[in-house]
Parts: C-alpha cells; structure tokens; sequence
C-alpha cells in the first residue's frame, strides 16, 4: 500500500443536514483549543505544500508530458487528496468562507455535475482562464475535476484526453486555483487563532464538526455504497474518488485525520470528565478501524462486487460505526453534548 501522505464535501452542509447539537459548559475548553489549533493548522500547512506540488508537476507535465511525469502527477493528486481527508472535518471558520469546502471537494454530485463541466470545459474553444474557472462553479474548482481528468475511463479514451491542450489547460488552471485556495486557508487559520482561542463557542464547533465527520462517515460514505442504506443495492459510483479507485483510502486519511488533530485534546477532555476508561476505548476503537487497511485499501468497485472482498468492507463498517457510538453517544453525553434530529438515518 502506498502511505498516507508523507506526514502522516463531505461538505458544510452535508454536515449542517446530517447533526444538530446543544451543548453545556465544559471544563477547560479554552486549553483543547490551545491544543487542537495548531493541530489543524498542521494539516492545512500540509495541504498547502501538497497542492503546490500539484500545481507545479501538473504545469510540467502538461509542458514536456510523458508516462513518467503523468505517474508523478497522478501520485501528487492522491497525496494533496488525502491531505484535504485529514482536515476535511474542519466545518467552521475559514473554510466556511467564500464555499471553500464545496471548491476543495464537490460532493455529494447525485447529477454527476462534474463530469458535465468537463466534458463542456475540455470540448469547448473558450480559452481556459482563471475568471472562467472562478466562474464556474465550485463543480469545477476542485479535487473532483481533476480526478476526472486524470481517471476517468471515457476521457482517457477520447480525442480530449490529457495531454490535449484544452484538458491541459483546465487542468493547470484548476490546480493552480486549488493551490491557492489551500494556502489562503492556511494564512486564514493562523489568523484566526485568536478568535478561536478566545470564543468557547468553537469548544463545541470543533466536537460538532468532528462527530459529524464519523456519522458522515458511517452512513454516507460507507453505509450508502454498500446498500446498507436507501434501496439496499451496492453502489460504488455515490462514493467519493471512485474514479481513481481512492474512496477506501480517502476513509482511512480521514480517520487518520481525526486521529491526529481531534483525538489527543478530545481524549484529554473525556479524563478531565472523570471518563478514563470510555478514553481508552474511544482510542481502541480508532486503532481497530485502521487496523483494516491496508486490506480494505481496495477500490470499492472490487470490495463491492465480489462477496468474500466485502467481508472486508464489512469490518471497516462495523469498526467505523462502533467508533461513531462511542464518539457521538457516549461520548457526547459525557461532555454535554446533546445530539438532535438526525437527517441521515433517512433520506
């Protein structure tokens, strides 16, 4: 298995439809906070370095294109990609702004939006600019376009496969907008340090954002695909990244994510409680969910067609939902935090 990342949208309002919450008063929320800015300004510095080299091997590719470089290219995709994984919970602040969430990454897309975009962007003779791909919309702007244009099996196989010049061009400028997205977020952070620290009101966005991170999780990502949900069938084409066969990777960076940047100030939060024991089996828990790859870093589309692969899958699920009980109901409850209606039980 390829690592996740060197260091080691869904969306705001998927997230806003999937949890509401209430919370009361905790103890030492301003020292969590201390704790987990700089977490999160880790990942985000992370991001911003990965999609700077993207940018940077998709303009040498598209300039001397070759298989080795279009491997390079590739790769740097999936490491930027995961890199937006590890932070991807982050739902509050300056991600919020301008639709930063939805132009990272574009999903759920039920109407396969993206593909659309492509096909008009890739055939048309509109030259490719900056101002057309801010203006087209966040479809446009983010992992998921590019992800077509590296992976996708009609394009590869058509006149306007990369490195055609059109494809190359949005594929350039999209890059470049996504890198400068990234490290624009990662200034905002670090400005927004102050305000964090000092407002309580994030104590509780930060627990909202990451428990509705796992139920998103559990039910869409997960549940949904694996017919678990909805009409009962197996579908790997409403999971994210299925085009380059990463939707089970992509879970493993967010879990890792969450790990790293959410869990320590968390698990501090739940001894301070009194709550040492529901700690240690909340940090148990994240173990055995990772402890499924690098089995489970498969593509969904082989996990979901053959019955003894998606055994497999089925350990990650129950792995996952038993993490999201222990976070988002015990949990929860230890710290106050009252879940309401949940919008994702049925749709």
């Amino acid at each position: 298995m390829q690592p996740i990342i060197r260091a080691l949208c869904a969306s705001t309002l998927a997230v806003a439809a999937s949890v509401s919450f209430a919370a009361a008063p905790m103890d030492g929320p301003q020292s969590a906070r201390t704790g987990w800015h700089p977490a999160i300004q880790s990942g985000y510095d992370l991001l911003a370095e990965e999609t700077a080299q993207l940018a940077e091997h998709a303009s040498r590719y598209c300039a001397a294109p070759d298989e080795q470089l279009r491997a390079q290219l590739e790769q740097h995709w999936r490491d930027a990609f995961m890199a937006w994984q590890q932070v991807r919970f982050v739902d509050f602040g300056p991600v919020e702004n301008n639709n930063l969430a939805w132009q990272f990454q574009f999903w759920p897309d039920p109407k396969n939006l993206v593909a659309r975009k492509a096909a008009y962007l890739t055939k048309s003779d509109q030259p490719i600019t900056a101002d057309l791909i801010e203006q087209s919309g966040v479809a446009v702007q983010g992992f998921p376009m590019l992800e077509y244009l590296l992976f996708d099996d009609a394009l590869s196989s058509g006149e306007n496969a990369l490195p055609a010049p059109h494809s190359c061009a949005v594929l350039t400028t999209v890059t470049k907008h996504l890198a400068s997205n990234s490290k624009q977020l990662s200034a905002d952070w670090q400005s927004f340090k102050t305000p964090y620290l000092n407002t309580e009101a994030y104590q509780v966005s930060t627990l909202k954002s990451a428990m509705a991170a796992l139920e998103i999780l559990e039910e869409r990502r997960l549940a949904k695909p694996m017919g678990l949900r909805g009409n009962g069938k197996r579908n790997p084409y409403i999971t994210d990244a299925w085009r380059s066969g990463t939707s089970l990777l992509s879970v493993e960076a967010t879990l890792r994510g969450l790990q790293q940047h959410f869990l320590p100030e968390f698990l501090k939060l739940l001894e301070q409680k009194g709550e040492l024991q529901l700690a240690k089996r909340i940090q148990r828990q994240f173990d055995a969910a990772l402890d499924n790859y690098p089995e489970a870093d498969r593509p969904m589309t082989v996990l979901l067609s053959d019955d003894k692969a998606f055994r497999t899958l089925q350990g990650l699920y129950v792995d996952v939902s038993q993490l999201a009980t222990l976070v988002n109901d015990q949990a929860a409850v230890a710290l106050g935090v009252v879940r309401g209606f949940n919008s994702s039980d049925g749709d």
